[in-house]
């Protein structure tokens, strides 16, 4: 059998679904024909301008306006606005016949069967035989779809399941029919993980799947729990947040965001189609979440569900939040609990269960009563819904926002431990956990060479997780290939001759520890490796320099300190660039200011898609001072072409800084200027980043990889430049569209990147545009206005422009 693969995909549906689905795919460059349904009637709009039904605008208004929608909604679902261009619209009745050139036909219409096999039925006439076709489902039995369609459908058909929205949520369903043939499961599953950047499940053709069955138990469970404990919609949010590894938005905002209708539509059909479920009762909807749906308080898409945005007379704003009891909105309360208390000093989540179920307190009652309940409930879904309990860790991980799967959780607990809980609330776990137990098994996870088993029941052995060769665990091999550590690194030996600096600081800041073991790693590296990867697995690849330090030598006038720093960080960016090895930096997430200048100087970036990237100093009074304003003025003049106006050319890297943009994908980097084209690449799937950044390392070092000469070839273009931007920030503080304060940083910055007053263009060393760099900066620190900013970013979180 020919190697498959997918050039061309058919989407049928537009919906906020179907589009979002496109968008995905045309972000992972496949080419996309996007169908629906042609409009039944006119609208205003198209009667003023006289069309008619037939008018091809007409016909394709829903899918096109569908599309349009989608595109301009916040977050985007695309990593770039030209990749929209990879997207064709078209019509069910017009352009149906296109569906015979798809390698992949995907149908994403309105959860109803019948709907759904009439376009089955439909498309059969056009599809090609061996062409892929799946359903993107949330419930409907996948059995039942593919009924009367002919053999080779049927074989080359299956449930994918998308979780909304398809750029960010990790999780990729696969649910088989009656008949898919293995090779099917095999090549999405494959598909999904290394060309959509998924967590591809494998799952059962039972109700809701695995995400949503375990997921919508979770939260009804809450709903149910937090009426017989009397708690408060603040107070659950509060538990059921960061503090145990979920997303802000918790339990009650989720809802808010995802649809009061769209959870009440899942838990309807889980009662409904599960009759044999142990905790049957739970699905079933408390009085308060009747109410709510009787008034239409579904959430954001109604303007108000368990939080309601509310604007006094005199304009201020207030989220208010319902009381389940009065069925009323009132003031925000504070939650507060003890048991929290107990583990602000523990950084890592999974070492915080152990903490949370021993509270005195009401946290420490929910905790034991929500994990008892949980632990319980997968358990007895094995093997109703999946036949390995690493499946079900994995869908709540990527489809849920969860940091750690059930039953890691219950791990970090302690096997025995969760038996207990579970027996004090009366509740029955499975027999083969008992069984794991009495054999001597008491982990249902094990760490073995650097790779993860997990206890397989049928075997009842542990059994090496599948499909990690493609990915390196940091988690799995911190211990055992330690080379170096301090307080804010970790190097590892990743194998094959090539290190890993891992930042180990709070939301991964770049201060003096992390500097420290940044040359600790390059010195190491040269003496005894190949090459150097930067690289962690945490939230953000770093929110940049620890600007804690800075306010306090500023503070403290400790100018000589403070200079001695600054060089510190400008000289390690160069030590990234110029070392007898490749270094390869690996951003995702945020990667702001410091540790922009860091990616900016390692001969290459392997970034994430999701890569938030950009100089943001601007935001708290400064230029960027650890070399990244001389990097901005080198790759300015490295643009320069002949014909070209290099004063323009300098001023978009000007405003870049200026502006503290920030890509919102790693594609828009290159936008930026921040990462370059030929020289970084970006992957989409973040779970690969690390082993991509090694095997470009190690062929980096293979084709004989020479250190670099240090730059003294930089074109500045002295008062030419410095004049433009002087009287372009003269005239922004004038118009009001800067502040005063504003207007001297922008000044500041002019001189680094014009190279200073010189009488005419000129070449300059890396080392000269340094100096300015640093110069500018510190005196920046001096201004009370900085000051007041970098406090204000310390203590509420986010720039203050004044």
């Amino acid at each position: 059998m020919s190697k498959r693969r997918i050039k061309k995909i058919a989407i049928i549906g537009s919906g906020i679904m179907g589009s979002g689905i496109a968008c995905h795919f045309a972000n992972i460059g496949a080419e996309v024909l996007l169908l629906d349904i042609i409009p039944r009637e006119l609208n205003d709009k198209e009667k003023a301008k006289g069309l008619s039904l037939e008018d091809k605008v007409v016909r394709n208004r829903l899918v096109n306006d569908a599309l349009s929608a989608s595109l301009k909604s916040k977050p985007s679902p695309i990593y770039h606005q030209k990749f929209a261009s990879r997207i064709t619209t078209g019509n069910l009745e017009d352009d149906i016949v296109k569906v015979s050139e798809a390698d992949w036909i995907m149908e994403v219409v309105v959860e109803r069967l019948d709907i759904k096999k009439q376009v089955f039925e439909k498309l059969e006439k056009y599809r090609k035989p061996g062409t892929l076709i799946t359903s993107n489902t949330s419930g409907i039995p996948i059995k039942f779809m593919s009924e009367g369609r002919s053999d080779d459908f049927q074989k080359h058909f299956c449930g994918t399941h998308f979780f909304n929205p398809a750029r960010y949520l990790k999780l990729f369903e696969i649910i088989p029919g009656p008949k898919t043939e293995q090779s099917v499961l095999d090549f999405l599953n494959n598909y999904g993980e290394q060309f959509l950047g998924k967590t591809s499940v494998i799952a059962k053709d039972t109700p809701a799947f695995i995400g949503n069955r375990i997921g919508i138990f979770s939260i009804m469970s809450l709903f149910h729990v937090v009426k017989d404990m009397n708690l408060t919609i603040e107070d659950v949010d509060k538990l059921t947040g960061p503090v145990i590894g979920r997303p802000k938005s918790a339990t009650f905002r989720t809802v808010d965001v995802v649809g009061l209708d769209t959870l009440v539509h899942v838990a309807n059909g889980i009662a409904d189609n599960c009759k044999n479920d142990e905790r049957l009762e739970l699905f079933q909807l408390p009085d308060f979440i009747a109410a709510m749906v009787e008034n239409k308080w579904l959430g954001s898409k109604t303007g108000q569900g368990f939080y309601k945005k509310h604007i006094s007379d005199d304009g201020q704003k207030e989220i208010l939040s319902l009381d389940l009891n009065t069925l009323e909105y009132r003031s925000s309360k504070k939650a507060k609990f003890q048991t929290l208390e107990l583990t602000k000093s523990v950084d890592k989540v999974i070492d915080r269960f152990k903490i949370l179920i021993t509270g005195k307190d009401k946290a420490g009652d929910f905790y034991r009563k929500t994990f008892a309940a949980l632990f319980a409930y997968v358990s007895n879904r094995i093997p109703e819904i999946s036949d390995d309990l690493y499946k079900i860790d994995d869908a709540m991980k990527a489809g849920f926002g969860w940091e750690h799967g059930p039953f890691q959780i219950w791990d970090a607990i302690g096997v025995e431990k969760g038996l207990e809980l579970i027996k004090s609330e009366g509740l029955q776990v499975a027999d083969w956990v008992n069984n794991m137990v009495s054999s001597g098994n008491l982990s249902f996870y094990t760490i073995q060479n650097g790779t993860t088993y997990y206890y397989d029941i049928p075997s009842k052995t542990q059994t090496k997780v599948p499909g990690q060769d493609a990915f390196i665990i940091l988690d799995n091999i911190r211990k055992s290939n330690e080379v170096f550590k301090n307080s804010g690194v970790v190097i590892e030996d990743l194998g094959d001759g090539i290190l890993n600096c891992e930042f180990q600081s709070k939301m991964n800041t770049i201060g003096g520890d992390v500097l420290t073991g940044l040359n600790k790693a390059v010195d190491i590296a040269e003496k005894d490796f190949e090459g150097l990867v930067i690289g962690n697995q945490g939230a953000n690849f770093s929110v940049g320099a620890n600007i804690g330090m800075i306010f306090m030598m500023a503070v403290e006038q400790e100018y000589e300190e403070l200079n001695a720093a600054i060089r510190y960080f400008q000289d390690t960016m160069m030590r990234m660039r110029y070392s007898s090895i490749p270094t390869v930096s690996t951003p995702h997430g945020m990667a702001l200011g410091g540790a922009c200048e860091l990616s900016m100087h390692a001969d290459k970036v392997v970034a994430a898609a999701e890569t938030y990237m950009g100089l943001v100093e601007f935001g708290v009074g400064v230029i960027p001072g650890g070399a990244g304003s001389k990097e901005m003025a080198l790759r300015a003049s490295d643009t320069f072409r002949k014909g070209d106006v290099e004063l323009n050319v300098l001023q978009e890297y000007f405003l870049t800084i200026g502006m503290a943009k920030v890509s919102t994908s790693a594609y828009e980097a290159f936008d930026l200027g921040v990462l370059q084209k030929g020289k970084d690449i970006v992957v989409v799937n973040k779970d690969r980043q690390i082993a991509t950044a090694k095997a470009h390392a190690k062929l980096m070092a293979d084709a004989g990889y020479t250190q670099p000469v240090k730059r003294k070839d930089v074109k500045v273009l002295g008062k030419q430049a410095l004049a433009m931007f002087l009287v372009g920030t003269d005239a922004m503080e004038d118009s009001n569209y800067i502040s005063a304060h504003d207007h001297k940083i922008a000044n500041k910055l002019a001189y680094v990147m014009a190279g200073g007053d010189l009488s005419e263009p000129t070449l300059v060393s890396e080392q000269y545009l340094l100096d300015l760099e640093r110069e500018a900066f510190l005196s920046l620190c001096t201004e009370r206005k900085t000051l007041e900013r970098i406090q204000h970013m310390l203590t509420k979180g986010k720039p203050l422009r004044n």
